[in-house]
Parts: C-alpha cells; sequence; structure tokens
C-alpha cells in the first residue's frame, strides 16, 4: 500500500510563515536583493541578515529560493518560452523537480515564487525519494496539462543516484500509458548536467535555466490551473 505522506508540510510553517513573519521576511528580501546585486553572493548574505532576523533554517531556505539578482533575473525571463510553445517540439523535464513541487502542492506544504516567476519547494529531499499518495496525482496532472497544450513528446530525466528513481520511472511510464504523448524516461548520473545544454527544457532549478537554452515554466502553470487551494508565499513586492 502507497504510504499517505505529506510532502514538504511542515507544523511550524503556520508561524514560520504567518503574516507578521512575512512582513519580517519581505523587509529582509530587500535587504538581500540590494546586496546580491551588487555582486555579494547569495549564501553568506541570507546567513548575515538571516541572523540579523534570527529567522528559522526553513526561513532562510524560502529566502534563498526565492532570491537572485536583477542580471539573473532578466537573463531568466529571455530564455522563458510560453506555455503554448509545448506542442511545437519535444520537452524535457527535470523528473524529480517538477514531481516533487507538484506532491508539495497537492500536500499543503510551502511553496515560495521566485522574483524570476517560478515555483519552488522546501522539501529538501537530498538523494532520498519515497513514492507517496501523491505521487499518482502529480503524475496524472502533468499529463492532463500536456495533453491541453498538445504536447507531442515528452522525456524525462530521473537521477539514477536518489532512492526509488527506477520504482518512479515504471510509475511515470505506466501513467503515461493514458496521456496520449510519446513518453520516455531516462534514469541518468546527473540531470543537471544533460539539462543545462538542452532547449525547451521544463524546470524551476536556477542552476539548470540559468544554463539551457530555454525553459518552460510547466510547475507553475500546473499549479495556478489545478492546485488553487496550494499554499504559496509570495515575498515580491
Amino acid at each position: 500500500m502507497t504510504k499517505v505522506s505529506k510532502r514538504g508540510f511542515n507544523e511550524n510553517d503556520k508561524r514560520w510563515f504567518s503574516y507578521k513573519e512575512l512582513t519580517r521576511l519581505k523587509k529582509a528580501q530587500e535587504e538581500i536583493e540590494w546586496l546580491i546585486n551588487r555582486e555579494y553572493k547569495i549564501e553568506p548574505v541570507v546567513n548575515f541578515v538571516g541572523d540579523r532576523y534570527q529567522f528559522s533554517l526553513r526561513q532562510r531556505d524560502a529566502l534563498k529560493r526565492a532570491m537572485c539578482s536583477e542580471e539573473k533575473k532578466l537573463i531568466r525571463q529571455s530564455k522563458k518560452l510560453p506555455i503554448d510553445k509545448i506542442s511545437e517540439g519535444p520537452i524535457y523535464i527535470d523528473g524529480f523537480n517538477l514531481i516533487i513541487t507538484l506532491e508539495v502542492a497537492l500536500s499543503g506544504g510551502i511553496l515560495i515564487i521566485g522574483s524570476d516567476g517560478n515555483v519552488r519547494d522546501l522539501a529538501g529531499l537530498r538523494g532520498t525519494y519515497k513514492i507517496i499518495d501523491k505521487t499518482d496525482e502529480a503524475l496524472n496532472l502533468i499529463g492532463e496539462f500536456l495533453n491541453k497544450y498538445n504536447a507531442k513528446e515528452v522525456m524525462f530525466y530521473l537521477d539514477s543516484p536518489v532512492s526509488n528513481s527506477g520504482n518512479l520511472k515504471y510509475k511515470i511510464l505506466d501513467c503515461a500509458q493514458n496521456w496520449e504523448i510519446k513518453t520516455e524516461v531516462e534514469l541518468v548520473n546527473n540531470a543537471d548536467v544533460i539539462l543545462e545544454k538542452l532547449d525547451r527544457v521544463v524546470s524551476s532549478d536556477a542552476a539548470i535555466i540559468d544554463k539551457c537554452i530555454s525553459y518552460l515554466n510547466v510547475g507553475r502553470s500546473i499549479i495556478e490551473e489545478y492546485i488553487k487551494e496550494a499554499n504559496i508565499v509570495n515575498l515580491n513586492k
């Protein structure tokens, strides 16, 4: 039996992302933005500002995932393709990135809208992954969305060193039988290295979208269309 689980859910989030804390986080974001736009590195800046406000590790993680310099924001915006371009050729999906974000959205976990417009989760699964009761639902939403926008061909890349990547591969292929889309899943040693060289990538991973030729903001689009109850935190002005 598939485990019932809330991916990326933390019982302290109500306190850490309350109205009062969001006000402080937005103020901190302005200070961080000022510094990183002057070429200070984000990691020490978030630690410095986080210490000042005495933020939790989760709040600091949210700030890191929300922030990028103005220069990077413009580069990312220039690479972003409109969603209706999905039908114009194959798309290459950062499998764990997209699926985990949707599982978190379905679990009521916190999602952060970055200043670049991408949605990111705080699940922090470093090399470990388990299929949960939300996995099928996430995959069904991906299929429904891709069918709606007439996707012709999709390739999922999964990091093989991550636990249960093989099980997830077969689950994707099983669900994809209902999609009417040519679907392949590749287990690779490091998906980032492959995706960052490609065009028409689906990912919200900053390292990938900074280097890839172009990308589609599919995660945010699926959440906005199908998961209205998602717990989204927006620290942007």
